[in-house]
């Protein structure tokens, strides 16, 4: 599941970011914000129209992502 699929309220980890070529800038800078595989998030809140953006929650930290570059981290089930 890619975490713009995830419902909010529910927890998931992240299994990896979809790399889209050597110089991928959006997945280099994912990886630099703490989405990396192993850890724990979930979706706190969406926008109003369309659902952009989303406010991610990964520890204590909250991030808001376009669904786009959420589309790029794919997830898997929490343990």
């Amino acid at each position: 599941m890619r975490l713009d699929e995830l419902p909010a309220g529910i927890d998931a980890v992240i299994d990896h970011i979809d790399h889209r070529g050597a110089a991928d800038a959006v997945a280099r800078r994912l990886g630099e914000l703490g989405f990396v595989p192993g850890e724990p998030l979930r979706i706190v809140a969406s926008g109003p129209f369309g659902g952009d953006p989303l406010a991610v929650k990964i520890g204590f930290t909250r991030f808001a992502l376009r669904r786009l570059e959420a589309s790029r981290v794919i997830l898997r089930d929490a343990p």
